[in-house]
């Protein structure tokens, strides 16, 4: 009996590991395309009032002309006279909206377009006992300290600022974009961080 409640509890959870992820992945690109498709809505709209297509085929053609309008402006941004107007229109009113220079430096590092202002992942005990929280190396001073920031578990982009002398700051062989996503995860696949501080 016993042999049989086993079988049946990881035969369950064998197909749970299989179609879960699947359907979480699903659900997170309907999520996905649902903002996308809320955002295009007033192209959609236009392009449905202008022909007889479905909406769906709507919002894929609407998505179409987006990437091309990117394409566009990302060749004409190439040449001198679009270098120039992009320039002077991102000095004289784009960098005084809020927030603008903070969303270009972060698709600029997402896209790979700009380096990373972390220069190395550590492990840091910054109540002094054996809590350690993960966090990116931002400067290295002529004392032996270091200044960290410490980012917050979903959203990296906000955490804390912390100065800590070096005995605090456990530097670990692991790149940026892995910590990064152990941060993104809310710690899953923090064993790599853990391994490495233990070597």
């Amino acid at each position: 009996m016993n042999r049989i409640k086993s079988l049946i509890k990881t035969s369950f959870l064998g197909g749970l590991i299989v179609i879960l992820p699947v359907a979480i992945l699903v659900l997170v690109f309907k999520w996905i395309f649902g903002m996308v498709a809320r955002i295009i809505q007033p192209l959609t709209y236009l392009i449905l009032i202008k022909s007889n297509l479905r909406e769906i085929m709507a919002d894929l053609l609407a998505v179409a002309i987006i990437i091309t309008a990117c394409f566009v402006v990302g060749a004409i941004v190439k040449t001198q006279i679009g270098r120039f107007i992009h320039t002077s229109l991102e000095n004289s009113i784009l960098k005084f909206a809020p927030g603008y220079s903070l969303i270009k430096e972060t698709v600029m590092q997402f896209l790979g377009r700009k380096k990373s202002p972390f220069s190395s992942v550590a492990l840091v005990q910054v109540f002094g006992n054996e809590t350690m929280l993960t966090a990116f190396v931002t400067d290295e001073h002529s004392d032996g300290s270091y200044t960290v920031f410490v980012p917050t578990g979903p959203n990296p982009t906000s955490g804390n600022i912390y100065h800590l002398e070096g005995r605090f700051v456990h530097q670990v062989d692991v790149s940026v974009e892995d910590a990064m996503r152990s941060i993104i995860s809310c710690g899953a696949g923090s064993t790599r961080l853990i391994d490495a501080h233990r070597k």
